[in-house]
């Protein structure tokens, strides 16, 4: 089901500031050449990302979850010049385009790809980060956040992706909402940060770390 709205969300994305080429590229390859498209972050919420990487002043961003690099791209173009963006994905099939549209823009050389068990990596990156994004399996979203919250500044933000999972959360039937509405209570409960979700595009959730 539809969190927003269609002629909604596209209302919404007339009135943000437009994709680049590169960008608009991206997409037009991720549709034609895999098959899961919808799991690429979109327009509005690659626009929002950006935005936060750059209302915080980020310098380093942890991302779990790099797909076909739309994400990653977006948020490195906030990033300045000595940025770093650290993005772990397990396969090696889909972030070769991801690597394929870094090297065409100026803003790749910040871009780190670590390819393996998100988990297993997460054990071999230090922190701190100044912005961490959590869109990889949802199974592991609970052990996902326990291992970044740590790796988290003071003041940092973690943004959680797929939240709402459809509108599934509202009445779990299988494995993948129970694990989201673990998730979502997990971090409501969390008395290191104070979050709010958000009904952007499948829900997004927004963790200020104390």
């Amino acid at each position: 089901m539809r969190i927003v709205p269609e002629k909604i969300e596209l209302y919404c994305r007339e009135n943000t500031a437009p994709e680049s080429p590169l960008l608009r590229e991206l997409v037009a390859e991720t549709y034609a050449g895999t098959a899961f498209p919808e799991m690429q972050v979109g327009h509005l919420e690659g626009a929002f990302l950006r935005t936060l990487v750059r209302l915080l002043g980020a310098k380093r961003v942890l991302e779990l979850g790099t797909f076909t690099g739309y994400s990653s791209l977006v948020m490195a173009e906030a990033l300045p010049e000595d940025g770093e963006l650290i993005t772990c994905d397990i396969d090696p099939q889909v972030t070769e385009i991801a690597k394929k549209y870094w090297s065409r823009s100026p803003h790749g050389k910040k871009i780190e790809l670590r390819l393996g068990h998100a988990l297993e990596t997460l054990k071999t990156i230090k922190g701190p980060f100044d912005m961490v994004f959590i869109d990889a399996d949802k199974g592991n979203y609970v052990n996902y956040w326990e291992s970044c919250v740590p790796k988290t500044r003071s003041g940092g933000l973690l943004v959680a992706d797929n939240v709402l999972w459809g509108g599934g959360v509202l009445d779990p039937e299988d494995e993948t909402d129970r694990a989201i509405v673990e998730f979502n209570r997990h971090v409501s409960n969390d008395k290191r940060v104070e979050a709010v979700m958000l009904p952007v595009r499948d829900g997004l959730t927004l963790a200020w770390k104390f």
